[in-house]
């Protein structure tokens, strides 16, 4: 049996519709990605906690660097270019900084001190699921504890979120970014 992972369409059943009502949606869009998790009833409602909400201690500026960095670091294309065409102009990112999520590292001149650093702590926990020493003692005294958390459970999601989307093949949304080459 071929069981292929990809977005649902309308009609919904009435349960998953009911579900991706509490998903956010663009001008009454839902995602492809939204719809691939619709896939599994138990997945849409348990599978990726919603950390987009407005009560984040993180500022959107900085979640979106998490969720930029974590996505370039996974190769996913798909929910990097989401978040460059939703969130980028909004928060204010320049060209040069869009560039540098996929292609530069944490010392990128592009970047004030501060974001430089949330991008090598992301880096970080990417490659080790850890912090080194000294990344760690400087986590701990750049960000509080809710916002610590936030920022490894943002890296937990958005690595799941990665590996659904790249192994669903997702196609990128209309208003999506493409990676910089």
């Amino acid at each position: 049996m071929n069981h292929v992972l990809k977005p649902i369409k309308e009609p919904f059943a009435l349960e998953i519709g009911e579900i991706l009502t509490t998903y956010p949606q663009r001008n009454g869009y839902i995602l492809k990605l939204f719809r691939v998790f619709a896939n599994s009833r138990r997945f849409l409602k348990k599978g990726v906690p919603n950390l987009l909400d407005r009560e984040s201690p993180l500022s959107m500026r900085e979640r979106e660097i998490v969720i930029l960095r974590v996505t370039a670091n996974r190769n996913c294309e798909y929910e990097w270019g989401v978040h460059v065409g939703a969130f980028a102009e909004h928060v204010k990112f320049t060209p040069e900084q869009i560039r540098a999520t996929r292609l530069e590292s944490a010392n990128a001149p592009c970047w004030p001190p501060g974001e430089g650093f949330l991008i090598r702590v992301v880096d970080e926990i990417c490659e080790r699921a850890d912090l080194s020493g000294d990344t760690l003692e400087k986590f701990q005294s750049a960000w509080s504890l809710d916002q610590q958390l936030e920022i490894i459970a943002l890296c937990g999601a958005y690595h799941t979120i990665s590996f659904v989307a790249n192994i669903a093949r997702i196609e990128g949304e209309d208003f999506g970014a493409k990676f910089p080459v």
